[in-house]
């Protein structure tokens, strides 16, 4: 295990937040893949409110003069039905940024290094393919399978900086290009009856790219183009408009509302309900 100064492990720990406050952990395993860096896989369980699409998260830490961390974290679900999903998070530690210039680091980067960074990005096919062959070669320490290793994390880091070097804002148009086809906007309208049509069955972003055929990172970057919305902050919205009506209107109980929507359990639907609204749901029953 490399050594790491208290200082940097206190900068080195963004994966709390990024697993969230719902989120229970099922097993966790570090590894070191040489000096400079290391991975940590998480198996978690979330609860129903919190489940959103696959995602990666780039996190930058200055911890001194010219000493940086950086971390790749990445979320997966393990499959189109589970709530549970796989972590990995790479951790790119302070000496593996020694190895480069800092006028080298500090020249036409999507963000600055002497700042703290955290930037979304999207997780692609050949970025599940490079995850895969990471987890895969973690099983033992050989030389040959450090390098394999070495080359999966340092593709995979050009891979998130290569996806956030143009800002998300003026990124929309140029990565939407497919959306000039109307077959590829009908997908989409799709995708969104699909979920209007399913609010007590929650959809994944795995399952809707299935059912409509199209590729996930196209559907979650055409949906966001052409609703404005994310999947599932759409779905959400959709679900607790749905909910009041059932309560406000229709006079249902807040355990009936539950079990209507698909909830599986109360306390995961007022939570819900709570963080949409800013009410739980028994303020509404008159």
């Amino acid at each position: 295990m490399p050594n790491v100064s208290v200082k940097a492990k206190k900068v080195l720990n963004p994966l709390e937040s990024f697993m969230g406050e719902d989120a229970r952990v099922l097993n966790r395993e570090i590894s070191a893949i040489n000096n400079f860096i290391e991975t940590e896989w998480v198996e978690v369980s979330l609860s129903e409110d919190t489940i959103a699409e696959d995602e990666g998260k780039l996190y930058l830490f200055p911890i001194d003069d010219h000493k940086f961390c950086l971390q790749l974290c990445y979320l997966q679900y393990e499959d189109n039905s589970s709530s549970n999903a796989i972590i990995c998070c790479l951790r790119f530690l302070p000496s593996f940024f020694d190895q480069y210039p800092a006028e080298t680091l500090m020249a036409n980067q999507p963000f600055r290094f002497d700042e703290v960074t955290e930037q979304q990005f999207v997780i692609c096919s050949q970025t599940r393919m490079l995850l895969t062959q990471l987890e895969k070669n973690n099983t033992t320490a050989s030389f040959i399978r450090s390098l394999q290793q070495s080359e999966s994390s340092m593709h995979l880091l050009r891979k998130a900086l290569d996806s956030i070097t143009v800002p998300i804002t003026d990124s929309q148009v140029p990565a939407c290009r497919f959306l000039a086809y109307e077959s590829e906007r009908d997908k989409i309208q799709e995708a969104r009856l699909i979920i209007e049509q399913n609010l007590d069955q929650p959809q994944t972003i795995r399952e809707l790219s299935r059912k409509v055929a199209m590729n996930e990172c196209y559907l979650k970057k055409g949906f966001k183009s052409l609703v404005g919305k994310t999947i599932h902050e759409y779905q959400q919205e959709l679900r607790i408009t749905k909910a009041k009506e059932l309560l406000q209107v229709q006079g249902l109980s807040v355990t009936d509302v539950a079990n209507t929507l698909g909830y599986s359990s109360i306390s995961h639907f007022s939570t819900a309900f709570k963080r949409v609204t800013g009410m739980k749901p028994c303020e509404l029953l008159t």
